[in-house]
């Protein structure tokens, strides 16, 4: 997919801020650092439409962004390495959460997690979520420019076993960096447009 005139739309945190029209909508799900707002650029061939920060956990609303017209690509806040304060965490979580149960545009939840790592407590209770949620699901194995070519599909399996081993979920690679991956997740992603 080519997408042309992508627009970042508004940042929101409650229903009555939402986007009113009927547009699909694509949620990125993941910790503070896994390069959400990255993904969402180089899918989309943008250098700074969403904007990436070396500092996690800056992220503090949900941030629509609209794609041609099509769809929304929804890049929630982070969980994990934030220092924010337990306060803000409870409040974040709160909007998320509030989303995530009463949105009715949700096309597909794409859940970010790092290919290079086993998934944190934190990545273990997200995909309890994201599966209690029956949404459509996806997971992408990010920074898969961080290991060798030739590891990516033993690493994205080890990651499957772990988390999915009833491998009902489909897990694609990706690099944000590389975009060698891009072809196959827009192909998934297109499936629930």
């Amino acid at each position: 997919m080519i997408i042309k005139n992508p627009e970042f739309k508004i940042s929101a945190v409650s229903p009555k801020q939402y986007p009113d029209d009927e547009l699909p909508q694509v949620v990125l799900v993941g910790k503070s650092n896994v390069g959400k707002s990255s993904f969402i650029n180089s899918m989309i061939n943008r250098k700074r439409l969403a904007r990436t920060s070396s500092e996690p956990g800056k992220t503090r609303q949900i941030n629509f962004y609209k794609m041609d017209d099509k769809f929304y690509f929804v890049d929630l806040p982070g969980y994990g390495y934030s220092k924010m304060s337990k306060a803000e965490q409870v409040k974040v979580g709160g909007f998320i959460e509030e989303y995530l149960k009463k949105c009715k545009n949700i096309a597909l939840i794409v859940f970010l997690i790092d290919i290079r790592h086993s998934p944190t407590e934190n990545d273990r209770l997200m995909y309890q979520y994201v599966i209690n949620s029956n949404s459509p699901c996806i997971i992408i194995a990010n920074k898969a420019d961080k290991i060798a070519v030739t590891k990516v599909d033993s690493y994205v399996e080890n990651l499957q076993n772990e988390l999915n081993p009833l491998k009902d979920f489909t897990f694609l690679p990706y690099s944000s960096e590389r975009r060698i991956y891009s072809d196959r997740v827009w192909e998934e992603i297109e499936k629930y447009l």
